[in-house]
């Protein structure tokens, strides 16, 4: 099945350092089974960390149990769509990568939004 990004072409790969993705693919990817949508690519700031600790997603510490080294500012991360929208509204949402984020994204944010927050071309 092939993934889709929010801009209508082949989704590209998000981080593969560290490795993200609900399936740990580097992809944000969406095949139905992730109850979390984790399919916003970001490019996660201290702010938005804190702002997800402070909603009891804690992005920063890490969990070795799980190979998870946690997130620094800087890194790229597959996100759950609900929280980015939920940041969005607090004024605390982070850039975010279009070709590498999934387009069931905009069943939570409008384009618009994910647009006004995407990274510029490095």
């Amino acid at each position: 099945m092939q993934q889709i990004n929010v801009l209508g072409t082949e989704l590209q790969t998000c981080s593969s350092d560290p490795i993200t993705g609900y399936y740990r693919t580097g992809c944000c990817e969406n095949h139905g089974d992730d109850p979390g949508m984790h399919v916003v690519c970001c490019r996660v700031t201290a702010e938005f960390l804190e702002y997800s600790a402070s909603c009891g997603n804690d992005l920063s510490t890490p969990m070795p149990q799980y190979g998870f080294a946690g997130l620094r500012p800087g890194d790229q991360w597959c996100v759950c769509a609900a929280r980015w929208a939920e940041a969005l509204d607090a004024g605390k949402a982070c850039h975010v990568v279009l070709e590498s984020t999934h387009v069931s994204a905009l069943e939570y944010v409008d384009l618009a939004d994910l647009r006004a927050h995407a990274i510029a071309d490095e």
